[in-house]
């Protein structure tokens, strides 16, 4: 029984020590003139990843599809020879 009271106490403690240690406040101040450029700039951002995102994925899908056909193409193409 000792044990276990030796745990408890000692991950209360460390909770404790986590908890109070933790919570420290930074002095950040908002500027609401600043927002509308933030988010403008944010949006660019993301619309411009996602505009190079799209042209890699489709550019390997259009090769990926190309094989496709090539392949669909030969397997027709095989079985009319005879």
């Amino acid at each position: 029984m000792k044990l276990k009271e030796t745990i408890m106490l000692t991950v209360a403690a460390l909770a404790f020590l986590l908890i109070t240690g933790i919570a420290k406040a930074e002095d950040k101040s908002l500027n609401i003139s600043e927002v509308p450029t933030k988010v403008s700039n944010f949006i660019k951002g993301e619309v411009d990843k996602t505009k190079e995102y799209q042209t890699k994925v489709w550019a390997d899908q259009k090769v990926k599809n190309a094989k496709m056909w090539s392949k669909l193409k030969s397997l027709f193409k095989g079985n009319n020879d005879s």
